[in-house]
């Protein structure tokens, strides 16, 4: 079979670039597709091409019912793609197919369909409140931006994608897709969907290649009025960094070291594998992964019996295989990022209780892969407790009381998703509004619902995806006030200031 090309998506057009790249399979090494490589000419290029299309205004003029129906169809013609789809995010990113077709895939859709919908409902102008004493009507607009830059990680991609493009188009603005070099194809894809529905030229640009330059460029870019990023944390102050110099909005969704506090009266089976479920979804792969296992000291040695009698249930292996739970890392350089941390965690005392290194056997010949990994006797000061490893790791810390579970859990620079296992609700949830993070979990992990917001506290992040409030994010609000007090002679305020017009 030919490889395909994948050219940059700029005005409505599909056009090559100078160099091109190689995607390869994280499982196989296999080659999957080539691609454009995209420089900062390119980029200004595309954010000309938006900026052309917001001002022409035919976009943000159309109504929003229309930019609703668009979107419920582009959620239509990925649906009947669904299984294809899923595969080409397999094999560009290694994650498992049973979660691209649900959750990649799946979720993508939900969130699609819920921003349109929300589209049809969000009040876009309102009267406002009255004002007096002056006789007067206040109009309250929400407005759409004008350009965003969408800079997206490899990870989960799609559904980020769509976190931040749909209320962007929902809201009438211009958008630049910067995909993560590691997995641009179903961007690419999902730009050919929104041209087969007949969105305008220029409304959506995909810009394909290195995060430096082209992410960098573009998240500093002056026609850019807001960027909506989610990666790193250093990357993510970078990017701050450049937004202020012309004062650009930002949503920044960064990293995590997600605490996962047991209590002692937890289901335990259940709890299993929970732990398992929020460290090692998605390879290990997520930024608000349970990766911080707090265990009550007299619970360690019958839950780590069971934790890793569970773990060593788990079939690592091909990721388009729907028996394999646990697929490859994203890239060789990962993978090494990944062992390192788990060498320094022997060097700081740690014990590996499961795997630790990379599994043999012909079908681990080629690929990226780092066996699911349980470390124990962590205390929270050491390096693999504090830094975001993102990998199929996870470390687990013990507690004497529910008030040292709690500091152990807030003693992080993260706070973007926590949990908390017990059979007493009010006990868990209590111990749930202790925590310092946008999202916790009671009794289960990875609760990603279209109309709850997605974001974090601290180091994680800026703001919220998701949620009745998405549109919020990608519009301004305007204020009119239109007097309605007649001519001159009843115009108090004038006069306070000006003084009585003399007569004529």
């Amino acid at each position: 079979m030919s490889v395909p090309h994948y050219q940059l998506f700029i005005a409505g057009e599909w056009v090559d670039s100078a160099e091109k790249y190689e995607i390869r399979s994280p499982a196989t090494d296999e080659l999957v597709a080539t691609v454009a490589k995209g420089g900062t000419d390119d980029v200004d290029r595309a954010v000309a091409a938006a900026k052309a299309a917001h001002e022409a205004g035919q976009w943000r003029r159309t109504p929003p019912e229309e930019r609703s129906a668009l979107l419920h169809t582009v959620a239509d013609r990925l649906e009947e793609r669904l299984e294809e789809l899923a595969a080409l995010q397999t094999r560009e990113n290694g994650a498992t197919i049973r979660v691209t077709g649900a959750l990649h895939l799946g979720l993508s859709i939900g969130q699609l369909r819920y921003i349109a919908d929300l589209a049809k409902s969000y009040e876009f102008e309102k009267p406002g409140p009255e004002i007096g004493p002056i006789p007067a009507a206040g109009i309250l607009r929400r407005e759409p931006l004008g350009v965003v830059a969408a800079i997206v990680p490899w990870n989960i991609p799609l559904l980020v994608i769509v976190w931040k493009i749909a209320p962007a188009l929902a809201a009438g603005n211009t958008v630049v897709l910067k995909p993560d070099e590691h997995s641009p194809l179903v961007a690419l894809e999902l730009a050919k969907e929104f041209e087969a529905a007949g969105l305008p030229k220029g409304v959506l640009n995909v810009i394909t290649g290195d995060g430096d330059p082209v992410g960098a460029y573009l998240s500093g870019h002056p026609d850019v009025r807001k960027v909506a990023f989610t990666g790193s944390t250093e990357v993510g102050k970078s990017i701050l960094g450049k937004s202020a110099e012309t004062v650009k909005r930002v949503t920044l969704e960064l990293g995590g070291k997600g605490p996962n506090i047991v209590l002692d009266d937890a289901d335990l089976p259940l709890a299993v594998d929970g732990a398992l479920f929020a460290a090692l979804a998605n390879n290990g792969q997520a930024c608000e992964a349970g990766t911080r296992l707090l265990v009550p000291s007299t619970l360690k040695d019958e839950f780590l019996a069971r934790l890793v009698e569970r773990a060593k249930t788990l079939k690592l292996g091909n990721p388009l295989d729907l028996a394999t739970d646990v697929g490859p890392v994203i890239s060789t350089g990962q993978r090494d990022r990944i062992l390192g941390y788990i060498e320094s965690a022997r060097a700081e005392g740690a014990t590996i209780a499961l795997g630790g290194g990379v599994p043999q056997g012909p079908e681990f010949a080629a690929g990226n892969w780092v066996e699911p990994t349980i470390v124990t006797d962590v205390t929270n000061d050491q390096r693999i407790a504090r830094e975001e490893v993102f990998g199929p790791v996870l470390t687990v810390l013990t507690y004497d009381s529910v008030d040292e579970a709690v500091k152990i859990a807030n003693d992080t620079n993260y706070g973007l998703s926590a949990g908390v296992w017990g059979r007493d609700e009010s006990r868990a949830v209590d111990v749930a509004r202790q925590l310092d993070a946008g999202m916790v979990y009671v009794n289960d992990w990875h609760v990603i619902n279209p109309a709850y917001p997605f974001g974090g506290t601290k180091q994680s992040g800026l703001g919220r995806e998701g949620g009745p409030d998405a549109l919020d994010a990608y519009t301004e609000l305007k204020y009119i006030s239109v007097d309605r007090s007649g001519g001159l002679e009843n115009r108090a305020a004038f006069a306070l200031v000006l003084g009585t017009p003399p007569t004529s």
